[in-house]
This record gives C-alpha cells, sequence and structure tokens, in this order.
C-alpha cells in the first residue's frame, strides 16, 4: 500500500478509521522492528559480567521490573504522549524539533533566511500569537537566544551531536540485531564449532543487507509489517506460556519495590548493568523520526496495543523461565533462546533473523533520511540522493553513506566477535540521542508551545534523571566498547561542523563582495566596453538572495559576452520539512526590464525531493514566464535601492506542474505536432533551420498582457530555443593572513578537503558538460 497517499497530508486519514489502523498496521514494519527485536539481547546483556542470577532471583526480579517501568516511562509516556505531538507539519526527528526552535525564535543556521519565508503555508505559529509581547511566556528566553550567536551555536552542536548518534546507532543496531538472532545456533552445534560460524554468518547477512539498499525498501515492503507481526505473537506467545508453566506469580516483580531491593543488594553492579537494561528501548526514537510516513494516532495505536503489551509478555516469560533455572547447561549464559521451547526453536530462530534485517533497514533508511536532512540544512556536504520510489514519500538511498556503514558494521562485528561490547556502544548511542531529545523539547515546550518554564523544568528534571542514570552506566563502559559512538560521532560532528562553518565563512564573502547595481547600469550604459549578448539563457548558480553575485562580475572580466537572457538562480533550503510547489518560486528582476535580467529563487524543505534536471528547468522557465506574464511594468529608479542595493520585488510564482491556470511551456524537436487545447492564447516562434528544438508557451484563456510583455515573452521563447547554460563558481576556500592555527586547518585543509569530493547542485549533475561553464574563484574568508 503507497504511503503517500495515506501522509499525514492527505485529509482523508481523518476521515477513516479504517485507514488509521491500516496506518498502525504498516508502522509495525517500518517504526517498530528495532524495539521489536530488543528481547534478543536485554537479558543477555544485562547479566554479562557485572551481576550474576542467584538462587534468591533478587537479580532477575529486579532486571524485570526496571525493565517494565522504563518501557512505560520512556517509550510509552515520553514518547507516545508527549514528543509525538512536537511535530513539525507531521514530520519528527531531532531536526524536526531544531527547526522547530529556529523558527519560533529565529535562529536558523541558513545564512540566506528571508522575512518572505515566513509567508510559506507550512511556517506557521499559533495562532493569535504576539511575539514581541512580554506576557507571552518563554519571551525572555527566545530573547536571550536571539541575542547571544554563542548560545545558537551551542543549540546547533546540540542538535548535531544527536544527529551523529543516531548515524552511530545506524552502525552498531544492524550489527547487534542480527549477530543476536544468529546467536541462536548456539545451542545446536558445540562452542568450537559456533566460534567460526556465528561471526561469517553474521557479516554474510549484513553484506546481503547492504547490497539490497539500492533496490528501495518499498519493494520489500509490504513483507516488513508481517514479519514484525509474527515476530510480536510469536514473543508474547511463548512469554504467556512460559509464565503459565513456570512461575504465575512472576507479574509481582512488576513492583517498585524489586527495584529497591536489587538496587540494595548489588549497588555499584546494579547501577553498572543498567547499560543493558536501557537497551530494552532501543528503536524508541523511531517512532518520532518516522512520524512523517505515518501519523500521530497510528503510531500510538501499534505502540499500545500491540508492540508495548508483546515486550511485556516476553520479558515476563523470560523472567519466569530463568526464576526456575538457575544453572544453565551451556555456557550460552543467559539469553533469550534458552527460554524458547526446545521443539520451535528453529522456526523461531528463523523468525528473529527476519525481524533482525527487518529493524536494521529500518535504522538504515533513517540514517539515509537524517544525512538528506543535514545536507538540506547546510550542515553536511552534498552526496548523491537516490529517490526509490516516485509514490512513497522519504524512500531513499545514498550510496556513499550505504558502504561506508556496511564497513563500519563490518568493522564492529568482526572487531568485537560478540555482543557484549556491541551492546555497550549501542546503549550509549541510544540514551545520548534521546538525553538531546529531551533538552530540545524543554526549550520546545516553552518556545512553541508557550508553556511556564515550570512545565519545562519539571519535564527535563524527571526524564532528564532517568536518562543521565542510564548515560552514566553506559559511559562507565568506555573501554568496553562504549568509546564506538563517543568516536564515530566525533568524526561526523566535525565534518558537519566544519562543513558548515565553511559554507557559513563563503557566504558572508559572497555577500562583502556582491556587485552593485550601479556597476552594472554603467555597464550596460557604455558602449566603449566591447560587451555583446549571445543567444540562450545563461543560468548563473549563486548562494545570494539579494544583489549581484562576484562571479557574474568575473565572468564578465574574463569572457565580455553574456546570454541574452540571464536568471541568477538560488537554490535554497528554508527550516520547513516542505514547500508546496504553488509556493516554490520566488521571480523578480534585476535591473530594468529591458536588461533581461532576472533573479530566481527555488525553495525546498528539508524533506522536500528535488526534482531532475529537466523538469527543473521546465520549471524555471516556467515561473519567469509567469512573472512576466503578470507583472506590472514599473518606472525603474537607482535611488529607490533598498538596503541589500538593489530595487528587486520578488513574487511568488507558483512551479508550472502545480500550476494549471498559469503559463505552460511545450517543446519538441521541430515538427509540427499538435497539442489539445482550449480556446487558450498561444504564442509560437518559429524556428530557424539551425535550431532544433521549438519552444511554445501557453497562456490561460483570461491571460491579457501587453506589447511590452508579449515582445518580453518572446525572447526568452528564443532564448530557450537557444539553449541553457549553466554557469557555476569553482571556488578555492582559504583562510585569509592572520587567521588562527585553527581557522586555517579548518578552511584550508578540512572544508577545502571535502568541497573537492562532494556533489555539486542537484539540478546540475545531469547538465551535459557542453552545456556548463566554470568560473574559478579565490575566496579569502
Amino acid at each position: 500500500m503507497d504511503l503517500e497517499r495515506l501522509s499525514p497530508r492527505n485529509p482523508i486519514k481523518k476521515e477513516s478509521w479504517w485507514t488509521v489502523l491500516t496506518l498502525a498496521y504498516q508502522s509495525l514494519g517500518v517504526v517498530y522492528g528495532d524495539l521489536a527485536t530488543s528481547p534478543l539481547y536485554v537479558y543477555k546483556s544485562t547479566f554479562a559480567e557485572d551481576i550474576t542470577h542467584s538462587e534468591t532471583n533478587e537479580e532477575i526480579f529486579g532486571v524485570l521490573s526496571l525493565i517494565f517501568w522504563t518501557l512505560t516511562l520512556i517509550p510509552l509516556v515520553k514518547y507516545v504522549f508527549i514528543v509525538l505531538r512536537a511535530d513539525d507539519n507531521g514530520e519528527g526527528g531531532t531536526f524536526a524539533l531544531y527547526s522547530l526552535l529556529c523558527r519560533h525564535a529565529r535562529i536558523s543556521s541558513l545564512p540566506n533566511f528571508q522575512l518572505a519565508d515566513e509567508d510559506l503555508s507550512e511556517y506557521k505559529k499559533t495562532s493569535g500569537e504576539n511575539l514581541r509581547s512580554l506576557k507571552v511566556p518563554g519571551w525572555s528566553l527566545k530573547n536571550t537566544l536571539e541575542k547571544h550567536k554563542f548560545l545558537q551555536n551551542m543549540l546547533l552542536v546540540l542538535a548535531l551531536i544527536g544527529t551523529c548518534m543516531v548515524i552511530g546507532d545506524g552502525v552498531l543496531t544492524p550489527a547487534i540485531s542480527v549477530f543476536s538472532a544468529v546467536s541462536g545456533l548456539e545451542l545446536s552445534m558445540s562452542k568450537q564449532q559456533h566460534q567460526y560460524v556465528e561471526v561469517p554468518v553474521v557479516c554474510a547477512i549484513l553484506i546481503l543487507l547492504f547490497s539490497l539498499q539500492h533496490y528501495g525498501t518499498h519493494r520489500l515492503g509490504f513483507v516488513f509489517a508481517p514479519i514484525v507481526l509474527a515476530w510480536l505473537l510469536c514473543i508474547s506467545t511463548i512469554g504467556v506460556y512460559n509464565i503459565f508453566h513456570w512461575n504465575p506469580h512472576v507479574y509481582k516483580a512488576l513492583s517498585p519495590y524489586y527495584i529497591y531491593k536489587f538496587l540494595k543488594k548489588t549497588r555499584k553492579r546494579g547501577w553498572m548493568s543498567l547499560g543493558g537494561i536501557l537497551l530494552c528501548i532501543t528503536g524508541s526514537e523511531a517512532m518520532f523520526a518516522d512520524l512523517g510516513h505515518f501519523t500521530q494516532l497510528s503510531i500510538q495505536i501499534a505502540f499500545t496495543f500491540a508492540v508495548y503489551p508483546s515486550l511485556i509478555l516476553a520479558y515476563m516469560g523470560q523472567a519466569a523461565y530463568l526464576s526456575k533455572h538457575h544453572v544453565l547447561e551451556s555456557d550460552y549464559r543467559i539469553g533469550f533462546y534458552v527460554s524458547v521451547p526446545e521443539q520451535i526453536r528453529w522456526p523461531v530462530l528463523a523468525i528473529a533473523i527476519l525481524a533482525a534485517v527487518v529493524g536494521s533497514q529500518a535504522i538504515i533508511t533513517g540514517t539515509f533520511s537524517i544525512i538528506k536532512q543535514c545536507t538540506s540544512l547546510g550542515c553536511f556536504p552534498k552526496v548523491k540522493i537516490v529517490h526509490t520510489s516516485s509514490r512513497m514519500h522519504g524512500q531513499i538511498y545514498i550510496p556513499e553513506i550505504n558502504w561506508t556503514l556496511m564497513l563500519l558494521c563490518l568493522a564492529v562485528t568482526v572487531g568485537f566477535r560478540d555482543t557484549k561490547h556491541i551492546s555497550n556502544a549501542s546503549g550509549l548511542a541510544v540514551i545520548t540521542v534521546m538525553l538531546v531529545t529531551t533538552c530540545l523539547m524543554s526549550l520546545v515546550i516553552v518556545l512553541c508551545w508557550h508553556k511556564s518554564s515550570l512545565y519545562a523544568l519539571a519535564f527535563i528534571f524527571f526524564f532528564g534523571t532517568i536518562e543521565v542514570l542510564y548515560f552514566s552506566a553506559s559511559l562507565i563502559k568506555f573501554l568496553e566498547g562504549a568509546w564506538v559512538p563517543v568516536a564515530l560521532s566525533f568524526i561526523f560532528l566535525l565534518i558537519m561542523y566544519v562543513w558548515h562553518y565553511g559554507t557559513l565563512k563563503r557566504y558572508e564573502f559572497d555577500v562583502q563582495n556582491k556587485v552593485s547595481i550601479n556597476w552594472l547600469l554603467t555597464l550596460f550604459g557604455s558602449s566603449n566596453l566591447g560587451i555583446v549578448r549571445v543567444q540562450g539563457i545563461g543560468v548563473i548558480n549563486t548562494e545570494l538572495v539579494s544583489g549581484i553575485p562576484a562571479i557574474f562580475s568575473h565572468f564578465i572580466t574574463n569572457l565580455p559576452a553574456f546570454h541574452q537572457v540571464v536568471v541568477f538562480l538560488c537554490v535554497k533550503s528554508v527550516p520547513v520539512p516542505h514547500v508546496k510547489p504553488e509556493e516554490r518560486f520566488l521571480v523578480g528582476r534585476v535591473g530594468p526590464r529591458e536588461y533581461r535580467l532576472y533573479r530566481c529563487i527555488a525553495r525546498y524543505g528539508y524533506r522536500d525531493v528535488h526534482k531532475d534536471n529537466v523538469e527543473f528547468e521546465n520549471d524555471l522557465i516556467c515561473s519567469i514566464a509567469e512573472f512576466i506574464r503578470s507583472d506590472k511594468p514599473l518606472n525603474y529608479s537607482p535611488d529607490l535601492e533598498n538596503e541589500s542595493g538593489t530595487n528587486e520585488r520578488l513574487t511568488v510564482v507558483a512551479a508550472s506542474s502545480s500550476n494549471l491556470e498559469g503559463v505552460q511551456i511545450f517543446e519538441d524537436d521541430g515538427f509540427d505536432k499538435q497539442e489539445p487545447s482550449s480556446s487558450a492564447e498561444v504564442i509560437v516562434v518559429a524556428p530557424s533551420p539551425r535550431i532544433k528544438k521549438r519552444v511554445r508557451f501557453v497562456l490561460p484563456e483570461s491571460a491579457r498582457i501587453d506589447r511590452s510583455a508579449e515582445e518580453e515573452l518572446t525572447e526568452l521563447t528564443e532564448a530557450r530555443e537557444a539553449g541553457m547554460a549553466f554557469i557555476m563558481g569553482h571556488s578555492y576556500v582559504r583562510a585569509k593572513s592572520g587567521s588562527s592555527v585553527m581557522k586555517k586547518i579548518a578552511i584550508n585543509f578540512g572544508y577545502d578537503f571535502l568541497r573537492r569530493n562532494s556533489r555539486g547542485p542537484c539540478y546540475g549533475l545531469s547538465t551535459p558538460h557542453a552545456s556548463t561553464l566554470e568560473v574559478g574563484m579565490v575566496y579569502i574568508v
């Protein structure tokens, strides 16, 4: 079933309970695969070293009580009933919270932000809100954040830390999930055989898993939910059997009193064992991160009525079995498979491996999505993004990240060769992400929900105390595997921050060195410079949203000619998940009308799909044509320049694919073709014998344009027939003399290396080399 048709942006979800239940069923396979497989390794990781299973059962009952209350307070209370409400127009995750804060406090890390972006329909705030009123809760906090750049940087770093830990979890979760599932083979063979079989089998499954990523999860998505549902039914049924067969009174261990008895007896060893217990909530963040694929209600229903009770029954069943088995028959110690009846171990093993693969798939896909978000918000180098489904929203594949994750995952598997060290590493990654979410949520409560600071303090104190306790227990295992997520996060954080810092400094250089409009008027007014204009459309790529970029003057200086029509194109991201197609483009003029210089700003949200080259070109040309048709001629005067040094008036223009009442473009190879049309007015320019393409603009029936606009459209048509050329800057960024050593290292080596190995603009990737001009410039920042 198509998730896009049932997405939160589709109103049918409010009309049918069947739709909500269908989404809840589908979310089992996409969201809960990781969380559902946690019983495979929680008890084994908890009793691996710090505590032992004694005859009194105080340890096993205490651990069961801790698991029950941890599952109840963190995933159920915190995420299901509180965090899921903090969605960003239906989207969730760390960057959704950061995006909300950026919009409500104007602390965006994007340098080319415009006030016009606040008019976007998804850039909404609480109705009737007076942001500048001192009576609004959180006003003082908002004012403090806006004034202090240091606090803004710390907030960005905090969001990036959470993001980097999610990426680290993308390395560790597949390893521990598949490793734990395959560990069931230990009960069917000798220890000598097992140590030579387990690791190769795990590596083979991981290689297969990552090798199939380029097909996209939508091709196998229809089997994900049945697999996880079968797994939940399996573990809950086994749990019920173990409860009634071995210890029907195990439910008494759910009392918090057993936590007190457990900690009183084990003391420091019990505290250190919390690092294994917290693995019962691994994957909880996926409920919020994957919110964009489903709805808040569907995720709440799936967890509350399916996942949560199944997990509780599974953990109670394992505890009931272990409470009657204190001397195990093998060196397997305490694990999931010992509590599975021997007659069904092989079928359960098969289902467990499939469920582990599904859970791994979910975190890998989530890693791809969060890398794309970071790229959109200028916090990660541009990478190749492949959209694996034209129907299902958000299904992407990033080759570079995929193979990097696979190599790191294999290195962790082969390096540690057991679940003990991998679980220590995974636990620290999981709890760090949750701590970051708690910190950001406390700010959202005040700045976005406008609640009293007391609510925020109560939230961060209650949940923060629990998570800090688990965090400290995980951090103490730093030398026993917990260093892995710290090392991975540090590397990715360094890459992200250096890229963001270099991009910001480069933009500041562009702003400081942009050319004034007076220079342009002088250029056009002088006949002694020998400037000529050639046929075609020249699209100049720039990050500036106002003014004339220095790359244009550099281009004219070295090649005294430019195109018949020049478009200063800025493709930018805005801190919202999606921009509606009818709000995509901002179009305006640069200079007088007769110069045929236009500025076009294409706006995308951090979850938007960028169009391919051909479709983007057509939308770009149609947006300019629609602007020409609807624009009212004004007398240009240099005296009317605004503070940015331009006299530009930008107009919101819809993309042609969504604006059926606007200008449409038709292209053919020069042969006569008839398109079905009504009595629409059509402007046709006959091609010359040397032109292979004919372009026609179809105007709405009610369109009435003056002669100057008609001439301008005719000239745009001729230019489009002659072809388009993309003029892109090839920059060499260097730190200015006198800069600190850290800045020189970051700019001259770090940013330069990342820039040389990153991709160009997405709309220029498929542009023929003959249609691309690169202008080299040195940026001294």
